[in-house]
């Protein structure tokens, strides 16, 4: 089928993910409202798209002018904004009662034609659904960090999904210029639980001295082709954002995705990577 991408597009979050969507539908052509809980974080927003904008036209990624594209989108506070989307996008953090919350209140001020999506990196698409009052208009996006510069997107399908929607999604992703991976619903789909297994070992590897962080990262960049190892990319998610899937996914799959001593020392001393300056790396400097 021909896909025409959505005409407007709600964010609910404007953190790092959400406002990379927002940045990426922006690019496609769509309007773009972004939901944040309050005035300064809708500010901080508008700030981080505009910025990621300005550095898109700067590399010649797109053509155009700023003022138009940020003609094209709007942040608020209220919910009932998102009265008049296509599709709404959540991004927020990695929280099952907090992504409940924000669903079930994103949906109840929806149009009975507008498609739902969740950004969650690893909770249960199907499970999510469950909690809905139309849960075949729902379906899982689960984008990647840093959104921009990242080609893929994983569509993730609960049992409850629209056949529509699940080809409505493909599309959506190809006209973002990204690369979709359709699965069906898993804990950790594939990327989050094929990744988080050798970013838990490589914390492994540190705890128990078998070499530097930066050593670990070498071999697999240079002898597995890697863009980036895996400890620099915890940093780039974040160890709180990882330590989190792990819990999640040991508490669905066993003792393989039991977080490291030294992971959960980090989180506790606020060494969560990039956003603060210090991980397995530092920032900054």
């Amino acid at each position: 089928m021909d896909v025409v991408m959505p005409s407007v597009v709600g964010v609910l979050g404007g953190g790092r993910m959400g406002a990379g969507i927002a940045h990426s539908f922006l690019l496609a052509g769509s309007q773009v409202i972004v939901v944040e809980r309050d005035d300064e974080s809708a500010r901080a927003a508008q700030e981080s798209v505009e910025r990621d904008l300005r550095k898109s036209l700067e590399r010649g990624a797109v053509q155009g002018s700023l003022e138009e594209l940020t003609g094209r989108l709007r942040t608020s506070v209220d919910h009932v904004d998102f009265a008049h989307a296509e599709l709404v996008i959540e991004a927020v953090p990695e929280s099952w009662d907090l992504k409940v919350h924000a669903l079930q209140e994103v949906e109840s001020h929806l149009s009975a034609n507008a498609w739902l999506a969740t950004n969650t990196s690893s909770l249960s698409v199907d499970d999510l659904a469950g909690q809905l009052s139309n849960p075949e208009r729902f379906c899982g996006l689960h984008f990647f960090n840093p959104v921009p510069a990242s080609k893929l997107v994983e569509v993730v399908l609960s049992k409850h999904t629209r056949q529509e929607l699940r080809e409505l999604s493909v599309g959506w992703v190809e006209g973002l210029g990204k690369t979709p991976v359709v699965v069906h619903d898993s804990p950790g789909f594939a990327s989050s639980r094929l990744g988080l297994v050798i970013a838990l070992e490589a914390i492994r590897m540190v705890e128990e001295g078998v070499a530097s962080p930066e050593s670990i990262d070498d071999a697999m960049v240079l002898g597995y082709k890697f863009p980036i190892g895996p400890l620099a990319l915890t940093d780039v998610v974040g160890l709180d954002v990882r330590l989190g899937i792990a819990e999640y996914l040991e508490s669905k799959l066993g003792d393989r995705f039991t977080p490291p001593p030294l992971m959960r020392a980090m989180v506790a001393r606020n060494e969560l990577g990039r956003k603060t300056g210090r991980g397995f790396y530092r920032y900054g400097e």
